[in-house]
């Protein structure tokens, strides 16, 4: 298993504790949705998320046809930041101008920040 590498149970309990202390507060609605991140050790998910009727207005991840080959062969911070801007552009196209940012408890640092930071070079404010 060289190469591979094992979360332990500390760590997710301790992310998904973070997760729900956050999802407490932060709700999206169809004028302002959630925006929410997921990071794999490989890839990375946002989706625009509606909780009045928990509906997903928009997703984008690096898997999309468009994207993948976009960003193939470029770092992960660099996808990142693609797949936010990418997800903002949906979201400018249905009328959305602003978002909460669920980071998901995931530190606020690396991909999840370019995430950010991609959404908001598309015009998204926070």
């Amino acid at each position: 298993m060289a190469g591979h590498v094992k979360i332990s149970n500390e760590k997710l309990r301790k992310r998904l504790k973070r997760k729900v202390h956050i999802r407490l507060r932060v709700t999206g609605t169809a004028e302002r949705p959630r925006l929410s991140v997921f990071r794999s050790a490989r890839y990375v998910y946002v989706q625009a998320v509606d909780d009045t009727t928990g509906r997903v207005l928009a997703a984008a991840s690096e898997l999309e046809g468009t994207l993948k080959t976009a960003v193939a062969g470029k770092p992960k911070k660099e996808r990142a930041r693609a797949i936010g801007k990418a997800i903002g552009d949906k979201l400018k196209a249905l009328n959305v101008e602003s978002v909460v940012f669920d980071r998901n408890g995931f530190i606020f640092h690396g991909r999840v920040k370019e995430v950010a930071d991609g959404a908001r070079d598309a015009g998204l404010k926070f």
